[in-house]
C-alpha cells in the first residue's frame, strides 16, 4: 500500500511554531515514527509552502497511490483550487489537522476541501495522520 502525506503551509515549522498549539515534535520525527508503525505501508512525504507546488504533487500521484493525507494548512479555508484537483484525481484524500479548527479562531471552521474529501480528521494533534492511516487501511479492505 502507498499512502501519500502533503502538509501545506507552515507545517515544516512544527516543533517550534505555537507549540502550545501545535507541541514540541518536528514533522519528520513523527513521520519516522509513523512509518516504524506501519512497516507495510510505503509512506510518501511532501510539504510546501506554495499552492500550486500542492496542486502538481497531487496531481502527480492522484492517479496512483492508494490514499493522499492531505493537511493544507491555512489553505484549507481559502483554496478552491485545492478542492477542484481533489475532484480531479481517483485517490480517496483525507484531510486532517492537528488542532481542532472548531475550537479555534471562526475563519477556521470553514474548509473549502472537505465536500471532496473522503472523511476529515482534527484535533488529535500529530495522531490524526495515523488515524488517517487506520481510515486508508480499513477502505482498501
Amino acid at each position: 500500500m502507498r499512502i501519500q502525506i502533503i502538509n501545506g503551509p507552515n507545517i515544516n515549522l512544527l516543533g517550534k511554531r505555537e507549540p502550545s498549539i501545535y507541541g514540541n515534535v518536528t514533522f519528520e520525527d513523527y513521520l519516522a515514527e509513523l512509518r516504524k508503525d506501519y512497516p507495510e505501508v510505503e509512506i510518501d512525504y511532501f510539504q510546501s509552502n506554495v499552492e500550486g507546488e500542492m496542486i502538481n504533487r497531487i496531481q502527480e500521484v492522484g492517479f496512483d497511490v492508494d490514499g493522499i493525507i492531505l493537511n493544507a494548512g491555512a489553505y484549507t479555508h481559502t483554496s478552491i483550487a485545492l478542492q477542484d484537483v481533489i475532484r480531479a484525481i481517483t485517490s480517496p484524500v483525507i484531510e486532517v489537522h492537528i488542532s481542532n479548527v472548531h475550537a479555534r479562531e471562526s475563519f477556521r471552521h470553514v474548509s473549502m476541501i472537505s465536500s471532496a474529501c473522503l472523511g476529515v480528521i482534527c484535533g488529535f494533534g500529530l495522531h490524526s495522520y495515523k488515524l488517517a492511516v487506520e481510515a486508508l487501511l480499513l477502505k482498501k479492505k
